[in-house]
């Protein structure tokens, strides 16, 4: 493989990273915990967008709960939008793990 070769494929593997990255950008996921009781939205990029708590799960005698409710479903949020990131990036790395990505 000639290195004008090389440089072509690295050339384009970049350009193919920059569009999964805008892809991201745009896409969000849902986690959720106390069976839908509290939602969050996530990007791909893994920031919390939103958060949505059913009226029924707040408590004033039992804030403690709601408090974990949070934080279960924000992990859950978080966790799935790495999977959707690592997906779509194994997609163009072939696997490769790079760093910052």
């Amino acid at each position: 493989m000639s290195m004008a070769n090389l440089a072509r494929m690295a050339q384009q593997m970049q350009q193919e990273i920059v569009r999964v990255q805008a892809e991201l950008d745009s896409a969000t996921v849902e986690g959720s915990a106390g069976g839908g009781a509290v939602k969050v939205t996530v990007t791909g990029r893994q920031e919390l967008v939103s958060i949505a708590i059913d009226p029924g799960a707040v408590d004033s005698s039992d804030v403690d709960m709601l408090q974990d409710l949070i934080v279960a479903a924000v992990n859950d949020g978080l966790r799935v939008s790495r999977e959707l990131a690592e997906s779509k990036m194994s997609a163009v790395t072939g696997g490769l793990r790079l760093p910052g990505m």
